[in-house]
């Protein structure tokens, strides 16, 4: 502990580099990519959880409103809505994990973990909010499914709602409008973790034709420096095939993905990936990518196609030649996680930074969409989580859309569903809301 103490005054104001081109530089279909930065000690700066008081509220795009759908739940991370409107939340946070932050490097990342806010003790339910009369607001919440194991992503199929804990997929019988589920869930396949599990956090989504479930699995560090022997199975999207319940990964080399969506024109399936920290500021941009089959984008060896990460040793220079360049950067260390398509595009819930000066981040913006690909720059739909002394009044994680069309984003500071309607002026085909 006299090590850490030690280190942490230094870390935490770590270094002065910021920073040198602007935040658009590292957005859209071909961002510019400078020299890496490294450092001993890598950029920090890390905005400290201080939650909503008095009334405050995100701060929407012209045209839109906002106000609190669900108030005083616990770490609400990812949301799913059900086809009788019925909205189900993810309030988790990390499992143990023993191996994870040794180290004066792996300590000081936890305490900046538990000054974001995300030091909590999991609650392990899956919580089911109900509107009722139709007024944006939950009148009702029950605890739908409880005694998981760090859950997220969720899916459900016919009468069966599948939740991604940390550690497996588990199906749950499912009638429509009931408020609790006291069956034991049945495992239809484990998914990576064990003791260090650096990203825990595995989203999942239903093929169109209900046969097939995608879940994403992080990679268990930055780049590698635990080996690449605690990386198997890790670092992409595994397709579980329900009727055998066999497993394939998809694609791979993806450092972290997060949400999924399918994108209405194309019919293809598309992912938020958060990239690598500790090369800068200006590196490396957290993207939104179109998922091929078998495809690989690099991690950990390259970045953005064929950057090398000089950082990894061996290479692989084979795989290196292959990497798919991501369809659309959506800026340095933005933290992307929720993802919904919605009328005319995307819309992207974004953590925040803890790897850039200035911070990025810490907002929900909308992606125009033309012709199934990215088609526009960013447009912030909701922002205001940081106040003006750089603390976190909320973060912005799993996003969806509601049955009336409404915006809802889940905020794991603030402990909030802020639910989203109206419609953002200048782009008349990005309806929020129809009422």
């Amino acid at each position: 502990m006299r090590s850490l103490a030690l280190a942490l005054p230094f870390v935490l104001c770590a270094c002065a580099e910021t920073a040198r081109l602007p935040f658009s530089a590292g957005t859209g279909t071909q961002p510019q990519l400078p020299e890496p930065v490294t450092a001993v000690i890598p950029t920090a700066k890390v905005a400290p959880a201080v939650g909503w008081s008095g009334g405050e509220m995100p701060r929407p795009a012209s045209g839109l409103q906002v106000k609190a759908f669900a108030t005083g739940l616990e770490h609400p991370r990812w949301i799913h809505v059900l086809p009788n409107g019925d909205v189900l939340v993810a309030e988790t946070n990390a499992p143990p994990r023993p191996e994870e932050g040794k180290g004066i490097k792996g300590r000081a990342m936890k305490h900046f973990q538990k000054r974001a806010g995300a030091g909590a003790r999991s609650a392990n339910r899956i919580t089911l909010l109900r509107d009722a009369d139709g007024d944006g607001v939950a009148e009702t919440r029950s605890a739908l499914i409880e005694g998981l194991n760090s859950p997220f992503g969720m899916a459900l199929v016919g009468g069966s709602l599948y939740v991604a804990n940390t550690d497996a997929v588990l199906r749950f019988p499912y009638r429509g409008g009931e408020t609790r589920i006291d069956a034991p869930g049945e495992k239809i396949a484990d998914l990576p973790a064990g003791t260090r599990n650096h990203h825990w956090t595995k989203s999942l989504i239903a093929s169109p034709d209900g046969r097939k479930l995608y879940a994403t699995v992080g990679s268990n560090s930055n780049v590698a420096e635990n080996g690449l022997e605690a990386e198997e199975g890790r670092a992409g999207i595994w397709e579980i095939d329900l009727p055998s319940h066999e497993k394939r990964m998809v694609a791979w080399g993806m450092r972290n993905p997060n949400g999924m969506g399918w994108e209405p024109a194309s019919g293809a399936l598309w992912t938020v990936v958060n990239e690598r920290d500790e090369l800068g500021s200006d590196l490396v941009p957290d993207y939104l990518a179109k998922v091929r089959d078998g495809g690989f984008y690099g991690w950990p060896f390259s970045y953005y196609g064929q950057h090398i990460d000089k950082r990894v040793s061996p290479q692989r220079p084979e795989l290196v030649a292959q990497a798919v360049v991501p369809d659309y950067a959506l800026g340095n260390h933005v933290a992307p996680l929720g993802f919904a398509f919605g009328p005319g595009g995307a819309y992207i819930g974004q953590h925040g930074s803890w790897n850039r000066r200035p911070p990025s981040g810490y907002n929900v913006v909308f992606i125009p969409f033309t012709a199934g690909k990215p088609s526009g720059p960013p447009v912030e739909v909701l922002g205001g989580f940081l106040n003006d002394k750089g603390e976190a009044r909320g973060r912005p994680v799993g996003v969806a859309l509601d049955r009336a069309g409404a915006l809802l984003v889940a905020d794991d500071v603030g402990n909030v569903i802020w639910r989203v309607t109206g419609s953002l002026r200048g782009l008349p085909d990005a309806d929020t809301a129809s009422r």
